[in-house]
């Protein structure tokens, strides 16, 4: 049987696929997903989701309905030998730094049921049960073999993106390699009713030979319980695991972490992983979020980081696609992302190493400068910001891509469009499309050039809070459609031979400006 897809063929519909989905569907891109589960997961597993996460998904405009499902998480406890010695408030952590401040706890089932629905209202449903079984590909297109019920399909494509996760079928067929390695720590995860009503706060938990985490899960009461598995147990628990039970666990779980665990919902054990791909794109196609990188759990980046390998990719390819941009656009990719991945891999393993070492290192870290450092730490302003600012991904910037030219205030091309409340300098990124902000007034010669090219042009008001977010009065910036910036310090002349170069904007009946004032 031999059929032929949309555009984009997506194999894995886990959370980056569900996205890379949605940003194509919602930018009028035909798009066909596939998954060999039966249905969308049904354990908690991911459970954090970041600011630069809800502000992709303000733009597509549920990420309201996001944050009434999950949980915001106020505070976080340090605990030591099982006496807490510290309570830092999160509060409104980033405060002025994004739409949303906070952390936020989300389990991966909830989220991916919501993904699911959001684009089925696009248009679009998920294929499960459907794997691939091969691929090959020309200069034309791709051509995937998909079977189900056993049978077979032949599917062809422009484009094919693999977001299938650490045992990535498109990875390997296009042998792509993937290196790294495994920690020899053991973790448990479980997801438990505890006594003594909901918690809904953070609790880290140290100890000489070990640490625990415990957060809320959902709104119903249930807890995420993490942690290290003692060696002796693991070693006892043989190499397939199968019988180590939460039970095996409990006499050192509840004295360290201060609990009486009532019923648990769900339990496994795992081992980390810390793996990046050697490349993220062959030929037509692309890897996305697991399937690419893979690393500790440490910050909760994971799933977040997938995610914006999907937006990335996403408009990317609906510019080529639609025919606005050349193929070059594509080229970007591979060089943002990796280099990001291959950075976040590097932080989180000396993290984790630090924080899991069995060494006398590790147990002073557990034991006595984390409970002292880090509520010291949490008194100086810029020492919050910088925690907020790397752990919900607000940081993520890409200076060194083709994409990023010019500097104008302390904002450089590559950087994330920093935010303004008043007025909402973010609520124009719901278009998903190219536009100029600028705060103060545009000149003339501008104006005209964003006329001819089709660009909206949003004028703000000048003020001290734009000063102060790094914008210079009256400079222009040229935003990409995920909401960085891409030419800081825009004029005429070099607006046009921006766009000129990646093939930007169209042209417009009279040349007339599609401008905005926000008042």
């Amino acid at each position: 049987m031999s059929s032929t897809a949309p555009p984009v063929l997506i194999v894995g519909a886990g959370p980056t696929g569900l996205v890379l989905a949605l940003q194509l569907a919602r930018r009028g891109v035909g798009v066909r997903i596939v998954d060999r589960a039966e249905g969308p997961g049904t354990a908690s597993r991911a459970m954090v989701v970041q600011a630069r996460t809800l502000e992709f998904y303000r733009q597509l405009g549920f990420a309201e309905a996001v944050v009434a499902e999950g949980v915001r998480i106020p505070a976080v406890r340090l605990r030591e030998g099982g006496e807490e010695v510290a309570r830092v408030a999160f509060g409104d952590l980033g405060a002025g730094e994004s739409p949303y401040p906070f952390v936020l706890a989300y389990p991966q089932d909830d989220h991916e049921r919501r993904l699911v629905a959001e684009l089925a209202r696009a248009g679009v449903a998920v294929e499960w049960g459907t794997a691939l079984s091969g691929l090959s590909q020309d200069g034309v297109g791709v051509r995937a073999v998909l079977e189900r019920g056993g049978a077979g399909e032949a599917c062809t494509a422009s484009y094919l993106c693999g977001c299938d996760g650490a045992h990535s079928r498109v990875r390997e067929s296009l042998g792509i390699g993937f290196p790294g390695g495994t920690y020899d720590q053991l973790f448990y995860v479980a997801d438990a009713r505890v006594a003594g009503g909901f918690h809904e706060e953070l609790s880290i938990h140290l100890g000489a030979h070990g640490f625990g985490l415990m957060l809320p899960v959902r709104l119903s009461g249930m807890q995420r319980l993490i942690g290290l598995v003692p060696e002796a147990l693991a070693a006892r628990a043989g190499p397939t695991l199968a019988d180590l039970t939460f039970e095996d666990l409990r006499p050192g779980v509840e004295p360290l972490m201060g609990i009486r665990v009532e019923a648990v919902n769900w339990f496994s054990t795992y081992r980390v992983h810390h793996r990046v791909a050697d490349a993220f794109r062959a030929g037509r196609c692309f890897l996305a979020g697991d399937a690419g990188h893979i690393h500790s759990p440490a910050g909760g980046q994971g799933m977040n980081t997938g995610i914006g390998d999907a937006v990335n990719l996403a408009w990317k390819l609906a510019e080529v696609v639609a025919g606005r941009a050349g193929p070059a656009l594509l080229d970007t990719y591979e060089p943002e992302r990796i280099a990001f991945a291959r950075s976040l891999v590097a932080t989180t393993d000396r993290a984790f190493r630090a924080v899991t070492g069995p060494g006398l290192g590790g147990q002073v870290l557990r034991t006595w400068l984390l409970p002292h450092l880090v509520p010291a730490l949490w008194g100086f302003a810029a020492a919050r910001r910088r925690l907020f600012d790397t752990v919900s991904q607000v940081r993520i910037a890409y200076p060194d891509s083709p994409l990023s030219a010019g500097r104008a205030g302390t904002v450089q091309g590559g950087d994330r469009l920093p935010y303004l409340a008043e007025p909402d300098n973010f609520a124009p990124l719901a278009s998903l499309r190219w536009q100029l902000h600028v705060h103060g007034a545009a000149g003339p010669d501008l104006s005209a050039e964003a006329g001819r090219a089709g660009l909206p042009l949003h004028a703000f008001p000048w003020s001290e809070a734009a000063r102060e977010a790094g914008f210079a009065r009256d400079a222009a910036y040229l935003v990409r459609p995920d909401g960085y910036v891409a030419l800081a310090g825009a004029e005429a002349r070099t607006l046009a031979a921006y766009r000129g170069r990646w093939g930007i904007g169209e042209a417009r009946a009279g040349g007339a400006p599609a401008e905005s004032q926000h008042r």
